[in-house]
């Protein structure tokens, strides 16, 4: 059987390839399974701090696959696909979602699941759940906002219309958008400065920013203060005496 998601790993760097191209990486029960497997495996591995989400054949993810017949515990099984992206969110290393091509509704849940996008110019972003009269259920509603603003995460919601890469990266979806044939670099760049900084702080910056998400500034101020993890005894930073 064909994997449906692959791993490489390279010097500290994970990438996992949603492998449907022949579905334009549209996701069925099995890739989410997979998925999943991988990321608990990741989870419990030291040497990744980065992990890189991308899709094979030139697109990411066309979303959820509506050809599939539905689960007999349809709110269960959605449910568990909506904690496996959280997963992503809640892991230490740092993820980055890499969008070539195709990267609506569900693609673009799981893409926003990663700390930030980077895309190239084939990239293509849409949420389409009102063509189809759907509502989401994988975190659209929350992390689209969250990432581009109210206004402008209706304005998606409600039309269904398709933006490039280049208006993503100007309405903060994405945060860099590269010419095509360039996307891999840009990964190696990213990833080569996150790995070049402390796991640890990398890791504890992460988990501060989205612990205190929503909360009023007086709060999470005392949350950084009272909830700090300390520094990286392993870095060579020392107190003052």
């Amino acid at each position: 059987m064909t994997e449906l998601v692959l791993r490489h790993d390279d010097g500290g760097t994970c990438t996992l390839t949603l492998n449907r191209p022949e579905k334009r990486n549209a996701v069925n029960r099995e890739l989410f399974r997979a998925l999943r497997s991988h990321i608990t495996a990741i989870e419990q591995d030291a040497e990744v701090g980065v992990v890189v989400l991308r899709g094979a054949g030139g697109h990411f993810c066309a979303g959820h696959d509506l050809s599939e017949p539905g689960h007999a515990d349809a709110f269960g099984w959605l449910r568990k696909e909506m904690q496996t992206l959280e997963r992503f969110t809640a892991m230490r290393p740092i993820v980055i979602a890499a969008i070539e091509g195709t990267c609506f509704t569900g693609g673009l849940e799981m893409a926003l699941s990663a700390d930030f996008i980077v895309c190239d110019e084939t990239a293509r972003f849409a949420d389409t759940h009102g063509k189809w009269g759907l509502v989401p259920g994988w975190g659209m509603s929350q992390r689209l906002p969250r990432r581009v603003g109210s206004a402008r995460a209706i304005e998606m919601m409600t039309t269904c219309r398709p933006y490039t890469g280049r208006q993503a990266e100007a309405f903060g979806l994405a945060n860099l958008c590269v010419e095509p044939g360039k996307l891999d670099e840009a990964i190696a760049d990213y990833a080569g400065a996150i790995l070049a900084i402390s796991r640890h702080s990398n890791a504890e910056n992460k988990r501060l920013v989205y612990d205190t998400d929503g909360m009023r500034l007086a709060d999470g101020l005392d949350h950084e203060l009272m909830r700090n993890a300390g520094f990286d005894t392993s870095r060579p930073y020392k107190r003052k005496a």
